[in-house]
């Protein structure tokens, strides 16, 4: 699911560059989307690959705690 949120837009050049320093002039509003990648995971309980598209935190929890385990606590098996 893509975060929402707002970038500070800067103007001006720094004072260490000769510059009067940099002030804010308006937020951007900006979307942050997840990291999704598409993967077949082995799952051995099954003796099956199962395909998904998933991001990569969950790849990182998929390695650290089994693919058979993650898969049925999220309610995916």
């Amino acid at each position: 699911m893509p975060h929402k949120g707002r970038r500070i837009h800067r103007s001006g050049l720094a004072k260490k560059k000769g510059g009067i320093g940099r002030h804010v002039t308006k937020t951007v509003n900006r979307t942050v989307y997840p990291n999704l990648q598409e993967k077949r995971i082995w799952v051995p309980e099954l003796g099956q690959f199962v395909k998904m598209k998933i991001s990569a935190k969950a790849l990182r929890t998929i390695n650290k705690n089994g693919a058979y385990n993650t898969l049925k606590k999220v309610g995916l098996l």
